[in-house]
């Protein structure tokens, strides 16, 4: 693996880890934020495609990896590049999805936040295993 790749590799960690634990212990928080920017109608969503952009188009760009635990990264790269493309090209596709999102349905982003922690988790131990 070369060091760009490695890097990458970091770089979603890092993301991951972060992101993963605000969702788990503040889902609510999140939620508000979603609520918030639903209520900006399409450029809450452009915002949101935005941030999925940056964070896909790095992946794509710099980690071109196709085998074993590395390949599950370059898939998430361009799963979040895919979803930027859908919601910047049909944004009312995108608020349709932030109306499901209540307080009453916080525990969805906690549970994200869980799946983003086992993620993170996954990376990691690969950047340890290969140092």
């Amino acid at each position: 693996m070369g060091r760009i790749e490695r890097s990458v590799q970091i770089y979603a960690v890092v993301n991951f880890v972060v992101i993963g634990l605000s969702h788990a212990l503040r889902p609510r928080a999140w939620v508000a934020f979603f609520v918030v920017l639903r209520g900006h109608g399409e450029a809450g969503v452009l915002a949101i495609a935005l941030l999925n952009l940056i964070f896909g188009s790095i992946i794509v760009s710099f980690h071109n990896v196709w085998s074993g635990i590395p390949l599950v990264l370059t898939l998430l790269g361009w799963a979040n590049v895919v979803k930027a493309l859908a919601y910047l090209a049909f944004p009312a596709f995108a608020l349709r999805k932030l109306q499901g999102l209540s307080d009453e349905r916080a525990h969805r982003i906690a549970i994200a936040g869980v799946f983003f922690l086992l993620l993170g988790a996954l990376f990691g131990y690969h950047l340890w295993r290969t140092a």
